[in-house]
């Protein structure tokens, strides 16, 4: 027994440690991705390490499994080895008390039909407390084993609905179309309701149909899930800008580079702002274009 919790200690701890780096490195990757100014892999690749993710998530559940059914082997073991032990014990002591009755006939203490009588009950209710208790134990037992097995088969669950939204997004990525691309947003989200990334590339399709209604309203839903979402704020403010709402997009322009610097670069090439360009405001945040910064400072 003291093995085992030395085991899923040193598990556990093994976990939190990798915990932690797996975090580190989250973080590392998303200020890298945020620094781009275009896509890092080609679709092939892309499409590589999406399957890499697959095997990946698949050897985890797989490993999950092996490690309960590893537990619950081990703690059957000790439930089986405890329930010997009890039943020797118990035998050991009907010998004890049976050796001490005859003693106590010979010196005529008591009868021997009463000490019997008293060894049997006794053993009775030890059996009977012994087997209560045991029971009791592999009731827990059972319910932990079917905890675990809804959990393990939520986890399957969980895999394959990713599995399928990656090969979702593989699929959009190579459509031409922004009506294509839009149709297949709109099939994760049937999936993944709540999937911001779906969200916010719906409404840069939208944008290029010049739906900025839309896409102010698709940038909304998302903003209601996260409020800090720099994607969905920098949508918004594209869709303003379009729409005339100049105060607005510059308002939500300004809280998206608040959150996520590099949206300077792309702000000062995007078509969405061209309207702001002799705006002062969205001179100084944005990063235009060398010629135009040129062009303004001859004039």
């Amino acid at each position: 027994m003291k093995k085992l919790i030395f085991c899923l200690s040193l598990l556990l701890s093994i976990s939190a440690f990798a915990d932690g780096e797996t975090q580190q490195a989250d973080e590392k990757a998303e200020e890298t991705i945020e620094a781009l100014d275009q896509p890092l892999y080609s679709p092939f690749t892309e499409r590589y390490l999406l399957d890499e993710v697959k095997n990946l998530r698949q050897q985890i559940a797989d490993a999950r499994v092996e490690l309960t059914e590893k537990i619950v082997d081990k703690e059957i073991e000790v439930a089986s080895k405890a329930m010997t032990y009890a039943t020797d014990t118990v035998t050991y002591f009907f010998y004890l008390i049976a050796g001490a009755s005859s003693l106590l006939v010979l010196v005529g203490w008591n009868s021997l039909r009463d000490l019997k009588q008293r060894v049997g009950e006794f053993a009775n209710d030890e059996i009977r407390r012994i087997t209560a208790s045991y029971e009791e134990r592999l009731d827990k037992l059972e319910n932990e084993l079917h905890r675990k097995s809804r959990h393990i088969a939520k986890a399957q669950e969980e895999i394959e609905l990713t599995n399928e939204i990656h090969s979702l997004w593989l699929k959009a990525s190579q459509e031409s179309t922004e009506q294509s691309k839009i149709a297949i947003y709109d099939q994760i989200l049937q999936l993944r309701p709540d999937d911001l990334e779906a969200l916010t590339y719906k409404a840069d399709a939208a944008l290029a149909l010049g739906q900025t209604q839309w896409a102010n309203s698709l940038a909304n839903r998302a903003l209601e899930i996260d409020p800090g979402n720099s994607h969905a704020l920098y949508q918004r403010a594209c869709a303003f800008a379009e729409s005339g709402s100049v105060d607005e997009a510059l308002r939500d322009l300004q809280s998206a580079i608040e959150k996520s610097d590099s949206l300077r670069v792309l702000a000062g090439k995007d078509p969405s702002f061209e309207s702001l360009h002799n705006d002062q405001r969205f001179v100084d945040m944005a990063v235009l274009p060398q010629t135009e910064q040129t062009e303004e400072k001859d004039v």
